[in-house]
């Protein structure tokens, strides 16, 4: 028993008995905290942190009480489990895609644009299995204008004039881990460069989340394209759509999938029907999550594929969010695993796509900027 210590070792073994238990969950919960908010975590570092606890354990398991020693080993064989969701683990290559490019005939003057409005900043930890926690990333936050004749498309917003008002929707347990860096509203790059709004047909979500459907208010009358599945999910998302439901003035425009299939997905929208912009059903992220395929006329061509991936390497390596990341970000892990797998035969198969995650800044590096 502890009364019979004397004074000095009793504090060694209370102090160890803490470690011992608790040094699992704050390992667990500071690589959480360190991904999430952007923090470079050297590899050293993270590794003397995580051999702490189980040296610790062990002392006490030796020295002193093995009920407490067995149960701080079982806690650190279960931190050890879940840091494991980190690491590196490919989804299965997908079978090959089978027929040509699907043909597009972009009329003269379309054109591409991106309207940064600001990042977050983590690490590429946080955004796929095999990100390193040393690899800190600026996450984007950036709209996305697709000029065409018949009418210009919003791709997502962005962070919108009334982030500082929006934000405290928000639980506090989010803010915490999200460090965000506000830039300009899309609304503001716009009327800056002189733009006449009644060009704007639409604006495209890609999915209803706060960081895509902030600027909305910042829009009022112009058509908010969801599909009917999104805009449900609008109405009952709670809190990771009350940015969204906010937004009194916007107006929804539910729009279906009456095309066949495209590039491995079973159904298919052409908003223009020349092939120009082409959308996609890919739930998961969100129940009404999709993907807008983008064809210019000099032959370039994108793929938004919004949140199915955070990174370029949830696609291009097939590596999934981080398990709790997944969890709590995805409304239907399973769905998300099956379009990341339809998206990588796409990405294998035509090479001259250029996938845009809607939060890797890479992506957007090609666009001009308005």
């Amino acid at each position: 028993m502890i009364t019979r210590l004397s004074a000095p070792h009793r504090l060694l073994w209370i102090a160890v008995t803490v470690i011992g238990l608790t040094g699992p969950l704050l390992v667990a919960a500071g690589s959480i905290y360190l991904s999430a908010r952007g923090t470079a975590l050297p590899i050293h570092l993270a590794a003397a942190l995580a051999c702490l606890a189980p040296v610790a354990a062990v002392v006490v398991f030796v020295k002193r009480s093995r009920v407490t020693g067995a149960a701080a080993l079982v806690a650190n064989l279960v931190v050890a489990l879940f840091l494991t969701s980190y690491c590196s683990s490919p989804l299965p290559r997908p079978a090959p895609l089978d027929g040509p490019l699907p043909p597009a005939s972009p009329p003269a003057g379309m054109a591409l644009l991106q309207l940064p409005t600001g990042v977050i900043h983590r690490t590429a930890a946080f955004g796929y299995r095999g990100g390193a926690f040393s690899d800190r990333r600026d996450f984007a936050m950036t709209a996305a204008l697709v000029k065409h004749p018949r009418g210009d498309l919003l791709i997502d917003t962005g962070l919108g004039r009334s982030i500082e008002t929006q934000l405290p929707l928000m639980p506090r347990s989010f803010r915490l881990v999200t460090d965000l860096e506000r830039g300009r509203p899309a609304a503001d790059q716009l009327d800056a460069a002189g733009y006449d709004r009644t060009r704007l047909r639409g604006i495209l979500l890609t999915h209803a989340h706060w960081d895509h459907a902030s600027g909305l208010p910042d829009f009022p009358g112009v058509p908010v394209l969801v599909t009917d599945d999104e805009r449900r999910f609008i109405d009952r998302g709670g809190w990771i759509t009350a940015i969204a439901r906010s937004a009194t003035g916007a107006r929804y425009e539910v729009y279906d999938f009456e095309g066949g299939p495209y590039l491995g997905f079973p159904r298919s929208h052409d908003i223009f029907g020349d092939g120009s912009i082409v959308v996609v059903p890919a739930p998961g992220h969100t129940p009404g999550s999709v993907i807008a395929f983008v064809a210019l006329p000099d032959g370039r061509r994108f793929a938004f594929v919004g949140d199915l991936a955070w990174q370029q390497e949830g696609i291009t390596e097939r590596e999934e969010r981080p398990w709790l990341v997944r969890r709590s970000a995805d409304h239907d892990p399973g769905q998300v695993r099956d379009n990341v797998l339809r998206m990588a035969a796409v990405a294998e198969r035509f090479r001259q796509i250029t996938l845009v995650p809607a939060h890797d800044v890479r992506a957007f590096a090609g666009l001009p900027r308005l």
